[in-house]
């Protein structure tokens, strides 16, 4: 975890992300990097201030979670850590020096969660990074989910998604994208993407 000697700006947005999988690997907590830092791993580049990872924390690791990162480099609120738990919600680590934030996503005992952590993989860049990333079919749903939730009006979603597709098409199991779009009400949302980049419409639920 040496990240922390490292000066703005020279301390970038996959360090930070590295220095949560150290935390979360050396105290045996499952944990998937989803959102940009995904997306751009599976896609094209664009910069972000915010590393989003899903946690599998529990309740009787939320101490020594918070305890990894100490108030001499971050701010984590141990309350607002608990009340996240508690809440199946979310709560974020900030690291004053360089601006950028982690947000640690406590995910739900729910269907799509548990497909999502039994699709997860190792990937890296030589000397930057090397963590669990969900699938490139999952980070594109949770996209789609923000998207929806955010009322349709970000841009960057739309990008993001585009940007993997354009990569990752050969590879991507659309039919599995398709299912989980109509499961998680996000239906609409990706057929306006697949007709963007020229998919087509999603194969329709019998």
């Amino acid at each position: 975890m040496g990240w922390l000697e490292m000066s703005p700006p020279d301390f970038l947005p996959h360090h930070l992300m590295q220095y949560v999988a150290d935390v979360c690997e050396s105290q045996g907590i499952a944990y998937w990097v989803v959102g940009s830092m995904a997306s751009m791993a599976y896609g094209e580049p664009r910069f972000t201030n915010d590393v989003d990872v899903v946690v599998r924390l529990a309740p009787e690791q939320v101490s020594a979670f918070c305890k990894a990162f100490p108030p001499s480099d971050f701010y984590c609120s141990e309350p607002a850590a608990r009340e996240a738990v508690t809440r199946q919600f979310q709560f974020n680590i900030l690291h004053p020096a360089s601006g950028y934030k982690a947000d640690i996503i406590i995910p739900p005992d729910d269907a799509f969660s548990r497909s999502e952590a039994n699709r997860i993989r190792k990937l890296g860049s030589e000397g930057e990074y090397s963590v669990w990333f969900a699938s490139p079919e999952d980070v594109l749903l949770n996209k789609l989910v923000y998207y929806r939730i955010g009322g349709g009006v970000s841009d960057k979603h739309v990008r993001d998604i585009a940007g993997m597709i354009k990569l990752q098409q050969s590879k991507l199991d659309l039919g599995y994208i398709d299912e989980w779009a109509e499961r998680l009400s996000v239906l609409d949302e990706w057929r306006m993407i697949r007709n963007k980049v020229g998919l087509g419409p999603p194969i329709e639920p019998t």
